[in-house]
């Protein structure tokens, strides 16, 4: 097959397109060569300022031979997805776009913006979604900042507006090698730095948040593209068992040989550099049955090898920033003195 992707060259999308080159597809990459992984050498480049987020335009020869198949790794909102709806439609068979586990009506009580009581888990495709949009647009530097248009609710809606037979993927937490968002190492730097406790608000000890990893995500969306009976379809995109917070941490900490614990404390106890921005009442746990039973999807990592390949990229990679500083771990030990 001839597979067109949009985007593709920050951390799933590499993963994406090395799995397509190896199951023998004709890839394209349409991006703006900003960054270059490392992918094989037969993988067409196809440079354009039009590939910026969000993506209003796709140049023709992005679409020159026609592709059987087009992934959109980071459709936005409304505007941009029916931009590229309007470039693809009549050119390809179909579409698949990346989409998240944050258009659950769960997301909204989690973060507070909806009322009502928390959502029954896990979320299969036909959980109720939000009904309040733009969960981020407060964070936005104006309207010329793309945040300030994400809603991916609106990517879905233009999607079964039926221009073009389009498969959508919602994805979890993604981790691994290259998470730009850094999910796991808070806790691989404290057990790397010896501290011998991790704290936790302890309404968010039992809280379970599907998490995927990076190989086995970048795998499933590869698998829905190459295979018709995707087609109209939504499928989330989730560890088939999701722990909570504390099992995913003791988890780490067996690879780490880590002999510390995790203590909760209560939200006032903590320090302010822990605290979180919701109330973790609300579990996000994405049922991911759907494209296990239908297309036949399972993960290609065992967990443990997933965690630790994600140490070992974290311990080897450190951030220019964000990491804890003597300050907050000082803080850490006081709050913790003051339990005792």
């Amino acid at each position: 097959m001839r597979i067109l992707i949009i985007g593709g060259t920050n951390f799933i999308g590499p993963y994406v397109v090395t799995e397509l080159h190896r199951q023998g597809h004709a890839v394209t990459v349409y991006h703006r060569g900003l960054h270059e992984p490392d992918l094989p050498t037969e993988v067409r480049h196809i440079h354009s300022p039009h590939a910026g987020i969000p993506v209003r335009h796709i140049s023709s020869n992005a679409i020159d031979p026609p592709p059987d198949v087009v992934i959109h790794m980071f459709p936005v909102g409304e505007e941009d997805t029916r931009a590229a709806i309007a470039c693809l439609a009549g050119v390809t068979r179909r579409i698949v776009a990346i989409s998240s586990g944050d258009v659950y009506r769960a997301y909204g009580r989690l973060l507070g913006l909806e009322p009502g009581p928390p959502e029954p888990v896990p979320l299969g495709e036909e959980a109720p979604l939000r009904e309040v949009l733009f969960p981020y647009r407060h964070t936005a530097a104006g309207p010329s900042d793309w945040t300030y248009h994400y809603e991916k609710i609106l990517v879905e809606r233009v999607l079964r507006a039926g221009a073009l037979t389009a498969t959508v993927i919602r994805l979890p937490a993604v981790y691994g090698p290259g998470d730009p968002y850094r999910r796991l190492r808070p806790y691989i730097k404290r057990m790397a730095d010896g501290r011998s406790t991790i704290l936790l608000d302890s309404a968010q000890v039992e809280w379970r948040w599907s998490h995927g990893y990076v190989e086995d995500v970048a795998h499933a969306i590869a698998w829905a593209a190459v295979d018709h009976r995707a087609a109209g379809k939504v499928y989330n995109v989730s560890e088939a068992v999701v722990p909570t917070m504390r099992e995913r941490i003791v988890r780490i900490g067996g690879l780490m040989n880590w002999s510390g614990d995790v203590i909760p404390l209560a939200a006032d106890r903590l320090p302010q550099h822990l605290r979180v921005p919701y109330e973790p009442k609300q579990d996000l746990v994405m049922d991911s049955a759907r494209i296990r039973s239908e297309l036949g999807f399972k993960e290609l990592t065992p967990t443990d090898e997933a965690l630790g390949r994600t140490i070992q990229w974290e311990l080897a990679n450190p951030p220019e920033a964000g990491d804890p500083t003597p300050a907050q771990y000082a803080a850490e030990h006081a709050a913790v003195r003051g339990t005792t």
